[in-house]
């Protein structure tokens, strides 16, 4: 009788023991499948995300403090030439053809602020698709990935960079408080999908909401 109950017993250790390691099993798959979903949609807004804004980077010749001071004072000349200069249009395209055919207007004004300054470096502009490691910009976060941009140099470009989104117009109302203007914000959230403004202005609950709702997520 006792070796029938120790019986018994192994085989209920045995059978719970399965059990758990099945229920592992399967909480290790659906979270990996989880995942994999929301990296997926991580994926496919920032893809949209990169369709749809245009980046403006200004890269300083070093990190000393002349160097990036010298970056701040270009980088101020030259959106407030943009701001001048640049044409109101909600067509992404036209705003990219538009930097294209003024870079060498934007080179000679940013050497302009460097010779003032006492300073000999070149500044070079260019229109480039590259990619760009993930980017917190005031309340506001642009995944990892190929975006387009307009990109000056100047000197060697070997020191930090500064950098906003120039269209939807995010470039800091307040470089101190790193303030984004709520109106481009608000015109960002009229030409993305929800899921890709979700993604940008809050970049943990998009990912927790997908993580738990899956496909249910954007109510769509």
């Amino acid at each position: 009788m006792e070796t029938g109950n120790r019986r018994e017993r192994k085989r209920q250790v045995f059978c719970l023991a399965a059990a758990l390691i099945a229920a592992a099993v399967i909480t290790g798959f659906l979270v990996w499948q989880r995942g994999m979903l929301v990296e997926a949609r991580s994926r496919e807004a920032q893809e949209e995300l990169a369709e749809t804004v245009l980046r403006f980077h200004v890269l300083a010749d070093s990190d000393s403090d002349r160097d990036q001071k010298l970056k701040m004072a270009v980088k101020e000349v030259l959106l407030s030439y943009m701001k001048k200069n640049m044409p109101e249009t909600d067509d992404l395209e036209e705003t990219i053809e538009w930097m294209g055919s003024h870079l060498s207007d934007m080179e000679k004004t940013g050497e302009m602020v460097l010779r003032n300054e006492g300073c000999t470096d070149e500044v070079s502009a260019e229109v480039v698709k590259d990619y760009f490691p993930e980017k917190n910009y005031g309340d506001v976060t642009f995944p990892a990935g190929e975006y387009t941009a307009l990109r000056v140099k100047i000197g060697s470009g070997q020191g930090h960079n500064w950098w906003c989104c120039l269209y939807p117009n995010l470039c800091f109302t307040d470089a101190v408080r790193c303030v984004v203007p709520e109106e481009g914000k608000e015109k960002m959230g009229h030409v993305l999908s929800e899921d890709a403004y979700d993604m940008v202005t809050a970049f943990s609950d998009f990912k927790i909401r997908w993580f738990f709702f899956g496909d249910g997520a954007s109510g769509k």
